[in-house]
């Protein structure tokens, strides 16, 4: 399963699938991040956390857990 946390920087991925409960799967598909749309990775901070990228036009952070969850392509 590969996921927005093993993606690199300047790659553009599409999202397949959302894991995670309740609240935590809640807060990340309001933040934009739901199936079939496109993420970039602009940057990854020198330690790996958090993990900027950009979805529906603006810019966002993403904690390395919460980046775990995403499925992409």
């Amino acid at each position: 399963m590969n996921t927005l946390k093993n993606v690199k920087v300047g790659a553009t991925v599409k999202v397949v699938k959302l894991h995670g409960e309740g609240p935590v799967r809640r807060r990340i598909m309001d933040m934009g991040i739901t199936k079939g749309v496109t993420i970039y990775v602009r940057k990854v901070a020198p330690l790996g956390d958090p993990i900027e990228v950009t979805v529906r036009g603006y810019e966002l952070s993403l904690r390395r857990a919460d980046a775990e969850m995403v499925e992409v392509e």
